[in-house]
């Protein structure tokens, strides 16, 4: 197995002793499990194995991969939801008593997972779990089954579908202070499901079908309601399953003219625009970066098979069996991609692993190769202090040799901040932070080939 990145994690250990030496004091942002420090260099793809069975499948991806949750298959046979790291490996996260789970979503520091999981009675049932709480049933609204997809980027906002009393499947937006709240249906419409929501939990995106009985992708706000967003012919049926940081970019798939699904990508100021496929009929969007501009999903190529897709404006719809055929001389194949991370860097979905003989979850780095022979500047170059940060904080970083750096300051909704930009020579610079709102952002270092991210704790301490 190829490792594309060595990860360590801030320990709750430190939390503890960080909390403890401000006081008792209480930060007035979410810490649990804070994640990440990360040294990552080049292209790589990685396959994340199984819970002992013969498959799993992978379905989202934390802000800067160091996450991935799915299903995998465990030694009995039965899907089981499961979360991974490079420190860990897959983690089968269990089910709320009975035999079957799998993982939908993840938050941006990878600490809360989201999916569906049944109960003792054989019900599927939303759940969220953390590490803290395991596995919580977040119920339904008045039925017997519900289902989780999506969440937000603190993990307070959980979105899906759930039966109410009648027998009818209804879009949810679920917080810890609210409950299951039923979003409703188009009008004259009678099932809805909520497939993804926006970094702060304040827009749903999904399907719900129309008075006439056709399925339509939907955005929610409290504000607008559910409003149908259309298709690419101007009937027919669409879906909406995934959505930008902001809210403002929808991706999913819609009827073509052939009669055949095309990936879209959606703007109030564009519209719904087909995406194409790669030489076969049908392609599907799954997933799409924090601006929005790179999506992620499957398609057919011109010999039928399904294929892995990334889209961007610039390339259009590009195979990555193609694109990354350098990663893949063992005969592997990328067959769908699920989701990508804030910056589109990584991508997670399910391949075929030719060294097993499985389909499998893949995790893999888009990154540019470096040069052959080239080693990387050091390891550990960047540090930021005081964590957490209150005003102004410093960002340090240390050369071994003279480097070009770029230097970006990137929060949860995927907006960059380039704090530094240049030729620096060897030895330790300091760049200061600007005063920043409370939440957790990212620096993100780059000298040469060389690539580190390090989270930023911010806010303010009574």
């Amino acid at each position: 197995m190829i490792s594309p990145r060595v990860f360590s994690c801030v320990s709750q250990m430190f939390v503890q002793r960080l909390m403890l030496s401000l006081g008792l004091f209480t930060l007035c942002f979410f810490l649990g499990g804070i994640l990440l420090s990360v040294s990552l260099k080049a292209q790589s793809l990685t396959w994340l194995g199984t819970l002992g069975g013969d498959g799993s499948w992978a379905h989202g991806v934390s802000a800067e991969g160091s996450v991935v949750v799915g299903f995998a298959k465990n030694a009995s046979g039965n899907w089981r939801a499961f979360r991974w790291t490079s420190a860990t490996g897959m983690q089968d996260l269990g089910a709320l008593g009975g035999d079957l789970s799998s993982a939908y979503g993840v938050s941006a520091d990878g600490n809360v997972v989201v999916g569906w999981a049944n109960n003792e009675s054989g019900q599927g049932r939303a759940f969220r779990w953390t590490s803290a709480t395991g596995m919580e049933d977040l119920g339904s609204l008045g039925g017997d089954e519900s289902l989780a997809y999506g969440v937000s980027a603190d993990g307070s906002v959980v979105v899906g579908e759930a039966k109410n009393a009648f027998g009818w499947v209804r879009a949810f937006r679920w917080t810890a202070t609210t409950g299951m709240e039923n979003l409703g249906t188009l009008i004259g419409g009678g099932n809805s499901w909520a497939n993804d929501v926006s970094s702060d939990g304040s827009v749903v995106v999904g399907t719900a079908e129309n008075a006439f009985g056709w399925v339509r992708a939907f955005r929610w706000t409290a504000t607008t309601g559910m409003k149908d967003l259309g298709t690419l012919t101007g009937e027919g049926w669409s879906y909406a399953n995934s959505v930008s940081a902001d809210g403002s970019v929808v991706v999913g798939w819609a009827n073509h003219a052939s009669g055949q699904d095309h990936a879209f990508r959606w703007t109030a100021a564009t519209g719904m625009q087909d995406l194409g496929t790669i030489g076969g009929e049908s392609s599907r969007a799954l997933g799409v970066s924090a601006d929005g501009s790179v999506v992620v999903g499957w398609a057919g190529n011109e010999s039928g098979q399904g294929r892995a897709f990334r889209w961007t404006a610039a390339t259009g719809m590009q195979d990555l069996n193609e694109v990354f055929i350098n990663l893949l001389q063992d005969g592997s194949e990328l067959l769908s991609a699920t989701d990508i991370s804030l910056e589109g860097r990584f991508i997670v979905g399910l391949g075929y692993n030719a060294r097993t003989g499985r389909t499998e979850a893949f995790l893999l780095d888009t990154e540019q190769a470096s040069s052959a022979g080239e080693e990387p500047i050091s390891s550990f170059l960047l540090s930021i202090f005081p964590q957490p940060v209150v005003g102004n904080g410093t960002v340090r970083f240390r050369l071994t040799e003279p480097s070009t750096v770029v230097l970006e300051l990137v929060d949860l909704t995927g907006r960059k901040i380039v704090l530094a930009e240049g030729w620096y020579a060897d030895g330790v610079h300091y760049v200061e932070l600007p005063v920043l709102s409370a939440g957790i952002y990212f620096c993100r270092f780059r000298a040469g080939t060389v690539v580190e991210v390090e989270p930023i704790l911010c806010g303010k301490i009574w």
